[in-house]
């Protein structure tokens, strides 16, 4: 015990000696540099990021046949789900979603509504989900299952336990809903002057998702929050009124059965066209000769797999055009867009399907291959919502909104379609994954025609402010007015300064694409991206998740003096800097000498391992004019006036 003091007292000494002492002893930043927990490396998540070796999710695939009823905007459907249980655990009752609850007046979510609105709230309607009959097979046994409700959440005890690692269950549900007015800016329905627009999502119940992290997640569906599936396939079928078209998500099995002969024809041309080609054109929206009229009704058949939801849109007021999308290895998919006269015109819809193809094109190179044989963009009430192969957008979008809601939602399908992140808890991991991607999509499209330069200070109003809030925080908890910033933007800017200024391009697309590729169509939590792009970057980053992610720290870096060696410029230049606030970065610095040379000098963020000052010596050759942090305003430093020197102060 005596050795092990001594030598503690030895060590304590030598660094409070004058040769070792650091700058900034009561130092602001030790906090940042501490270990930053990421749980440790299970059988099913290992420490590296990657699925461990015994990594399981279940699935769930979906047959249905849906009736659209215009007349009474009601929807009726006969869903069958096949539901395995691929745990290491026996389920003794399953959890179903129906979000369409969220419309009940009496829902969480309408109670929970500001009364002064909001985007996510029930507006004057009273609806949900009416279940008319559901029944469960299991082991070749048809039973009707004791059930239970909580908010939008439904249990269904099983008789007998669905067994571990391979068991079976089958769900037939019959049910119906009427499409809300304003469905929470998720779905609704539009009165256009050629017809009502229906846009129907989050419509049918839903197996919640149980993993390895938390079991079930029962998190109810009050708005803000979106969310968190598991994988399968689908094989459904629409029957509405012959004069309506039905677009939706996958491939659509029957255009012989639903399309007349010239549509056929122009559907084959659309898929190997790179220009706009119309299946129905704003001329002949409405007339006798544009849908088939042999039967009153029509039904639409459509498949996808490998797909965690699916959303359809109908209307007797559809515009519709199409165009090849070209991907990687000459595989290819088809762009197409449905919107209202009201809405075409070239600064809007009619460039709708440029849009689509030149946003998924770009994704497809960046990141993985578009992964569904379509991708509609849908004109109607709801301002912006993503689903697999579908998206929906304001009818009112044109020109730069127009692309900038067409791009985020197609995004999405990278985030968290691909990558299925939960996100009713961490809405930033697809939020800010995507609205960072948006921006390098928007430089690439028509040579940045909708490109506007910005840098990491954009948020620095709302970073100083009181309503600044962690990324972390759950999206249902964040503060009204602030999900832009803590979901879409504060992720965005940090992922871009990760790219630009602290790992490099090379080196943070490397382990961007690891991510995505590790963990495409399975469930990953905020540690496995940290964990991922630590391991495959080669950087310990600990330091930047807490500081930028997990806390609401500021950034105020700042240069305090300038001196010389013996007092000689040509000797060299002896800068002092400083950081006054928690959170750290890099050092960028601009130093301009009296004779007219410039040079822009890096320190690593470890500048700060010891402390919030530091001193470093620059080989002047004379005079210094004039240092400056961060010239290129790469970082959020909320307090520039203190970044420059001049000698002339």
């Amino acid at each position: 015990m005596k050795v092990r003091i001594t030598f503690l007292l030895v060590l304590a000494l030598l660094a409070t000696s004058p040769l070792n002492a650091q700058e900034g002893n009561d130092s602001t930043v030790q906090e940042a540099f501490l270990p930053y927990e990421t749980g440790p490396g299970t059988s099913y998540r290992s420490a590296s990021g990657a699925p461990g070796e015994a990594y399981w999710q279940n699935s769930a695939d979906y047959e249905m046949d849906v009736r659209l009823h215009p007349e009474e905007h009601k929807v009726t459907n006969s869903v069958t789900i096949y539901y395995t249980n691929n745990s290491p655990r026996a389920l003794e009752f399953i959890w179903l979603k129906l979000d369409q609850n969220l419309f009940d007046k009496e829902s969480w979510g309408a109670k929970l509504t500001p009364h002064t609105g909001s985007r996510f709230g029930n507006r004057n309607f009273d609806g949900g989900i009416t279940i008319d009959d559901i029944t469960v097979r299991q082991a070749g046994e048809g039973y009707e299952p004791e059930t239970r409700s909580m908010g939008t959440n439904m249990k269904v005890d099983l008789k007998d336990p669905l067994s571990a690692k391979g068991g079976e269950v089958t769900l037939r549900i019959d049910y119906s809903f009427v499409i809300p007015d304003y469905g929470s800016d998720r779905l609704g329905r539009l009165e256009t002057k050629k017809g009502m627009i229906y846009e129907v999502a989050q419509w049918y119940p839903r197996v919640a998702v149980y993993d390895d992290v938390q079991g079930w997640n029962i998190r109810p569906y009050l708005g803000a929050g979106e969310f968190y599936m598991d994988y399968g396939s689908f094989d459904y079928q629409i029957t509405a009124p012959s004069d309506y078209v039905v677009v939706a998500s996958g491939a659509l099995q029957n255009p012989q059965e639903v399309l007349t002969p010239g549509q056929q024809a122009r559907w084959e041309k659309a898929q190997n066209s790179d220009e706009r080609v119309y299946i129905i054109s704003p001329e002949e929206v409405g007339t006798e000769a544009s849908r088939p009229r042999h039967s009153k009704r029509l039904t639409w058949k459509y498949s996808i797999e490998n797909a965690r939801d699916i959303a359809w849109a109908a209307s007797r007021a559809f515009i519709w055009d199409a165009a090849r999308i070209n991907l990687p290895g000459e595989d290819q998919s088809l762009a197409m867009s449905v919107y209202p006269v009201e809405s075409a015109g070239d600064t809007a819809w009619s460039r709708s399907t440029e849009y689509v193809k030149g946003s998924i094109e770009f994704y497809s190179d960046y990141l993985k291959k578009y992964p569904y044989p379509t991708a509609v963009n849908v004109a109607g009430t709801v301002g912006g919502m993503e689903y697999p192969g579908i998206v929906f957008c304001s009818w009112k979008a044109t020109e730069a909104g127009l692309w900038g809601v067409t791009d985020h939602e197609f995004g999405h399908i990278w985030f968290p379609m691909i990558v299925g992140s939960n996100e009713r808890e961490h809405a930033w991991m697809d939020e800010g994954f995507n609205t960072f991607i948006n921006r390098l999509s928007t430089q690439h499209f028509n040579e940045g025609e909708y490109y506007r330069e910005t840098d990491a200070r954009v948020l620095n109003d709302w970073l100083n402010s009181e309503d600044h809030e962690s990324i972390m925080t759950a999206p249902d908890q964040i503060q009204p007015g602030n999900l832009g910033a803590v979901a879409y933007n504060k992720p965005a800017v940090g992922l871009h300064m990760l790219r630009n200024s602290i790992l490099g391009r090379e080196a943070f697309d490397e382990a961007f694409n690891e991510y995505l590729d590790r963990w495409a169509y399975k469930h990953p939590t905020p540690d496995d991206f940290f964990n991922t792009m630590e391991n495959v970057s080669g950087r310990e980053l600990d330091w930047f998740w807490r500081g930028w992610f997990e806390k609401t720290w500021t950034m105020d870096q700042a240069v305090d003096s300038v001196r010389y060696v013996e007092g000689d410029p040509s000797q060299g230049a002896l800068i002092s800097i400083s950081n006054n606030d928690k959170l750290v970065m890099p050092v960028v610095m601009k130093i301009t000498q009296e004779n007219g040379q410039t040079e822009v000098i890096e320190l690593p963020v470890q500048v700060w391992h010891r402390g919030d000052h530091w001193t470093t010596q620059y080989p002047s050759t004379s005079k210094i004019r004039r240092v400056e942090m961060d010239p290129r305003r790469e970082f959020p430093d909320v307090n520039p006036a203190n970044n420059v020197w001049s000698s002339e102060k």
